[in-house]
């Protein structure tokens, strides 16, 4: 093995879940990114990408700072609008929707930066992330018509089972800009869940977080995946979470698609290397 790949051979802290891969193979793809395009004025942030992200699949989208990863997951947010292309979700284009339907229509995500409400409990911050799985308004609410406290009984349901899986039993009632950095983004993902997605994107989650609590998000995520069926794409810098989860990895650079693979193709693209080091084997 040469100098260059062995720096960019990534050690795996656990095994993945290739059968799961397997069966995610053989789906048909819950999402279709097609030639999508995005300009700023002159800088073009994102070239022409397209991938597919296939039903119960977790894949990882890598690149350098600048190469377009964020502004695709705002393309997914409808934060932005791409200059050309689509994204087909569950058979429909998204980009024909506003950014507060795409909750409703089974797309979750976590943000680079937290964006919880720091000021509202853990409970209460998740309770916000059911809101879609409500159909109360503000008349019925202000009436307190019986069937509004069932709806509540039953998102508080949804609520408590997320505190569990998610081990935050402990600070349920604590507000959140009191907890630690790691618990709050564990807050976060439980915000993100409680509107039962089908898509769950998930922006740089091991940013900030010791080599402990890196091995347990990926653990976490994994158990995300296979337990409660999501479909996963991960926007992460952190390489060894990226390759030991993933079934499969798109890499961008300037905007562009330069590797599409399994995590071990990718790692050995020369393209990838290129982007990573500015330099390739010999």
């Amino acid at each position: 093995m040469s100098a260059v790949s062995s720096a960019v051979e990534f050690p795996r802290f656990g095994q993945g879940s290739q059968g799961s891969g397997v069966a995610a193979a053989a789906a048909a793809p819950l999402v279709s990114v097609r030639n999508i395009s995005v300009r700023f004025g002159g800088v073009v942030a994102l070239d022409r990408v397209s991938f597919t992200i296939r039903t119960g699949e977790l894949l990882g989208l890598i690149g350098p700072n600048g190469a377009g990863k964020t502004t695709l997951f705002n393309c997914f947010s409808r934060l932005y609008t791409p200059k050309e292309g689509d994204i087909i979700f569950d058979g429909r284009s998204i980009l024909t929707l506003p950014p507060h339907r795409m909750a409703a229509i089974g797309i979750g995500r976590t943000f680079q930066n937290l964006a919880l409400f720091r000021t509202m409990s853990v409970l209460d911050n998740i309770r916000v992330g059911s809101h879609r799985l409500g159909g109360s308004d503000f008349f019925s609410n202000a009436l307190r018509l019986p069937w509004t406290g069932r709806e509540d009984r039953r998102l508080a349901e949804v609520a408590a089972e997320l505190i569990d899986f998610l081990d935050l039993a402990d600070v349920a009632q604590r507000r959140v800009s009191d907890l630690p950095f790691g618990v709050q983004k564990r807050v976060e993902l439980a915000r993100a869940l409680a509107g039962h997605p089908k898509l769950l994107l998930l922006d740089e989650p091991a940013g900030g977080l010791n080599h402990d609590e890196v091995a347990e998000l990926g653990r976490l995520i994994r158990r995300i995946r296979d337990e409660r069926r999501i479909t996963v794409l991960l926007v992460e810098h952190h390489m060894n979470l990226v390759m030991s989860i993933c079934d499969r990895v798109v890499a961008l650079d300037f905007g562009r698609k330069i590797a599409e693979g399994t995590p071990a193709e990718v790692q050995r693209n020369e393209s990838v290397i290129l982007a990573y080091l500015g330099t390739t084997k010999k």
